[in-house]
Parts: structure tokens; sequence; C-alpha cells
């Protein structure tokens, strides 16, 4: 007989959790930047390092950071709220900011030392900096333990040989959560450090990447003989594995949620468009959008019920990787269910909105870890299946 194990998810706002949304809702309407987002790069950073310093003076920056670093040190149920509101206010992606405020910021929290946490947090937190990741490379993607780019000590330095891929922001950027390898003879997952590398070292060179939407906001990034001083690293030297795995647990917090809103919202605009064009007189293309229209809410309920789960416990679970799963999957199939419905008009006008979503979606199964390793993670953690 299988043991079954009830588990109870309060679902529900609290009168100060709704306290909580009706002051963020407001404040959002009435602070956020109405004028288009631009889309030059260094004009779009400009403009977005603009906004995060409006909300830090405004004590809304650093939703999840704790109060004596800064932030706001909201509960998991107010950040869930906040970047609901966030998003159904239609308030502008800070996608130039993420890495410094989603990643780095928080890795200094947990791993860095009084001096590094004194020095660049309050610059993140105040949208003074610009920070990439230098992580990836060509054959060190999903399999990052087996990153090659070299750090050998000299003196109170490390030199820095290698290259780095996929590095969004990389030409805009004043520093770089950067991954080297500082000891070659270690097992793959030892003898890896994490350090902070300033972007306008001598020895770097950046070659930007034009993707299938015309944008080039991924880079390369090459190192030659690149000297960072050793008080640049987070943790300790041959560290790094653990130190990257605090920043990698960042990725998928309720930050993502912002992400799902998008996704109803354009989901609805999707409808009002086949309404429009006369598509659901076709009962396949019907079914297709009430069945996407379902997964919308049945994700959100997921995420509403692993955020609850995370708030009780104090420890997140595999569940945010099966929600990542679900809806990097989703994406592409809502983005496809445009191209069909509006058909050859999405050939006629590359530039349009839909098809640019729709190209850049393909990237949804690869980037934060391809579907194969969420469903690693799955297998393993969630469901108990052998490695």
């Amino acid at each position: 007989m299988i043991a079954r194990r009830e588990i109870v998810v309060e679902i529900r706002f609290s009168p100060a959790e709704e306290a909580f949304r009706a002051e963020a809702r407001a404040w959002i309407e009435a602070n956020m930047p109405r004028e288009p987002r631009p889309t030059e790069l260094r004009r779009r950073s400009d403009h977005d390092l603009a906004w995060q310093r409006r909300m830090h003076d405004a004590g809304w920056a650093g939703i999840a950071w704790p109060r004596e670093y800064g932030g706001r040190g909201a509960t998991l149920m107010q950040q869930l709220i906040w970047y609901e509101e966030y998003a159904r206010a239609g308030a502008p992606d800070i996608s130039t900011l993420f890495v410094g405020l989603n990643h780095a910021g928080p890795t200094l929290i947990a791993c860095g030392s009084p001096e590094q946490k004194g020095y660049h947090l309050p610059r993140i937190l105040r949208g003074d900096v610009v920070w990439c990741q230098g992580f990836s490379e060509p054959n060190a993607g999903s399999d990052l333990a087996s990153l090659q780019t070299r750090a050998v000590l000299d003196g109170d330095h490390l030199v820095v040989t290698g290259q780095k891929i996929w590095t969004s922001f990389a030409q805009i950027a004043e520093f770089q959560e950067l991954l080297v390898r500082t000891d070659p003879e270690a097992p793959r997952h030892r003898g890896i450090s994490w350090v902070i590398c300033p972007m306008d070292s001598p020895g770097i060179e950046i070659r930007p990447i034009t993707t299938l939407t015309g944008e080039s906001d991924f880079c390369e990034v090459f190192y030659d003989g690149v000297r960072i001083p050793l008080r640049n690293v987070v943790g300790q030297v041959n560290d790094g594995w653990r130190v990257a795995m605090a920043t990698l647990s960042f990725e998928r917090g309720t930050a993502f949620l912002s992400e799902q809103v998008r996704l109803a919202r354009r989901l609805a605009e999707l409808i009002d468009t086949a309404r429009a064009a006369g598509a659901l007189a076709d009962v396949e293309i019907a079914r297709r959008l009430a069945r996407a229209e379902a997964e919308v809410h049945a994700m959100r309920a997921m995420t509403y019920r692993s955020v609850s789960l995370a708030a009780r416990t104090g420890v997140p679970g595999a569940e945010a990787s099966m929600i990542r799963l679900f809806f990097s999957e989703l994406v592409q199939r809502i983005d496809l269910l445009a191209m069909e419905i509006l058909g050859p008009d999405a050939v006629a006008a590359p530039e349009s909105r839909w098809t640019a979503t729709y190209l850049s979606g393909l990237a949804q199964t690869i980037g934060g870890g391809t579907k194969d390793i969420q469903r690693n993670i799955i297998g393993d953690r969630f469901l108990g299946l052998p490695r």
C-alpha cells in the first residue's frame, strides 16, 4: 500500500498582503516611465539605470534583498505580489540590470567579503553599474563544470586566459561575474573560482553576436593575460562551484512570475487578434487558444503553490524546474500558434512584434538551463530517479 502525503497550500492573500498590493500598484502606476524603452543598447541601459534609481530613492529597489543591505526585505508572498503588479502595469523590463540585481548582488550577499559587499552592493542597488555573466564557454554551456578559461596565480593577482560566450551586455558592463579554472589538476567540479572582473581591464576583447532578431545583446569575450586582484575572488580560491550554484539558485525565484504575467497578456492580445481576423471560426484554432489559456492559469497556480510551500518551509524545491520547463515549452507553443494565425503576414512583416517574439522564443528551452537539464533536475530531486 502506497502511503499518501497530504500537503495543504494557502494560496489566498492576507489583508496585509492585499494592502501591500494596493501600495505597490499605486506607486508603480504613478511613477513608471511612460516613454518607450529605447532600442539602442546604450540608451536602453541608461533608461534602465534611471528607472532603477527612481525605485531606489522610493525604497522599492532590491525587493528581495535584505534590509541590512539596502533592499526591501519583502517576504516571498510580497515578492510574488510585486512582480505581478509590475508586469500587470506594463512597467519596463530592466534586463540590462538583471545580472547585477538577481545574480551578482544576491551572490555577494551570500558569499562575498565585507569589503566586496560594502563596495559593490550599494552601486548595484542604486543603479550605478551594469554587470554581465562570464559562465558559458563554446564547449561548456549546460555542462558548466567543463569550463577551460584558466587563471594562474601570479603574486596577488590571477592572470586569466580563455574565452566566454553568450555574455549578455558585455559591451556596456562595468563588472562581470566570472568563473575560471584555478586548479586544472583537480576534479572538474573543483578547482574553479568565482571572481569579480572589471570589464575595462587590459587584455579583454568583446565581440557582439547578432541574433535571429537582429539584436546584438550577446557577446563573445576573450581574455588575454587579464590581471584580476586576488581580493576580487568571492568565497575562496577553488571554491567557485559552490558560489556558482548559489548564483544560479537565484535565477528561478519569484522574479520569474513577471514573465508569466507578460505571457498571459500576450496570449490575451493573440486571442483578440484571432477574433478580429475571424480565426476563431476555425474550431482547431479556438481549441488550441483555449488550451493555452487554461495552461497559463494552471502554471500560475503551480507557481503560487511553489511560493507558498517555500514560504512555509524556507527551502525552494524542484518545483521551480518543473515550472521553468513548462513555461519554456508553453511559450514556444503560443508563439508558434501566433505565427499560424497570422499566416503569410508574419513572414511578409518580419519586423513585427509577433515575429520577433517567435524568433526570440526559440531560445526559451536553452537559456537558464536547457529543457534536458531541467528534466534531469526533476527526475533526480523530485521523482527520486537514479542519476
